[in-house]
């Protein structure tokens, strides 16, 4: 035997693959990357639930928006990052007004958005994709927060442009919600103030990111929005807010998570999307 071939045989006979991602449907079948595509292009709104620091999710996102616009180049983009008094500063930006230097330093960008989000509005700039900032001013969540949902009743009517109109119904017995109030210490009949208002704080959130999505789509167009997985997991959030407005949509959501092992979807993470992308739990994180 040429022993100095060992080394190699011994090599190839352990290597095995190690996949970054896989892909599964709501109960827990494996589902190839070109089919989600296939059907998320015949949706008028994909909800793409992400984890804010995962670098491969990101990736990912730009891929769908890639593809999705090879699809239908009236591809829409929206992102919770943005927030929807900047979008004087995100037209400028797109149509080359103004220069990255001074969006970046005039918009109030996340601290990742250089890393994270700044490669997909690139993308969108490049290829003529609108852009929609969809969140609430976050002064005005905070407002709710400390003080509770009817204070912006007090906002003048310029401020008020920003957020879903009002009054916002909100329904706190949706179990993300209740989730919310259990963790907190209690719930809106027998549980603290405090928590009521982070419900409230998070549904007018969930509630003007849909309405700056209805108002920036079109009939026959795919609409691209970017949130954290918990504003439309379990078909809630946003996705319930836009049923609300528009109970014919047709709405595709993506959720993100982390597990050991990605051959097999965990249990409780099947029905939570209509797709479900899991990551390593070891995956490279942005900050």
């Amino acid at each position: 035997m040429i022993y100095w071939l060992l080394p190699i045989i011994l090599l190839t006979q352990s290597a095995v693959d190690k996949p970054a991602y896989q892909i599964f449907d709501q109960a827990g079948k494996t589902i190839p990357y070109d089919s989600m595509i296939a059907e998320l292009t015949q949706a008028d709104v994909v909800l793409f639930g992400e984890l804010h620091n995962n670098a491969l999710v990101h990736w990912l996102e730009l891929q769908v928006a890639k593809d999705l616009h090879a699809q239908d180049s009236n591809l829409g983009v929206g992102l919770e990052m943005l927030e929807a008094d900047n979008q004087l500063l995100v037209n400028e930006y797109l149509a080359g007004t103004i220069e990255k230097r001074h969006f970046t330093q005039e918009a109030k960008l996340w601290d990742n958005y250089g890393t994270d989000y700044e490669p997909i509005v690139d993308f969108s700039k490049g290829n003529n994709v609108p852009v929609i900032a969809t969140n609430i001013p976050r002064r005005y969540a905070s407002l709710v927060s400390r003080q509770g949902i009817d204070w912006l009743d007090s906002l003048a009517d310029q401020a008020k442009h920003w957020i879903a109109p009002l009054p916002v119904e909100i329904d706190t017995t949706l179990p993300g919600y209740q989730n919310m109030l259990n963790m907190m210490g209690g719930n809106t009949t027998h549980g603290s103030m405090s928590g009521e208002k982070m419900v409230q704080a998070q549904a007018i959130k969930d509630a003007t990111m849909a309405h700056f999505i209805q108002q920036n789509m079109e009939s026959g167009d795919t609409f691209l929005h970017i949130n954290g997985s918990y504003h439309s997991d379990n078909f809630e959030g946003i996705y319930w807010y836009l049923q609300q407005q528009s109970p014919s949509l047709v709405i595709k959501t993506i959720s993100c998570v982390e597990q050991t092992k990605l051959d097999s979807l965990l249990e409780e993470n099947q029905q939570v999307a209509d797709f479900i992308i899991v990551t390593p739990s070891d995956m490279t994180k942005t900050y």
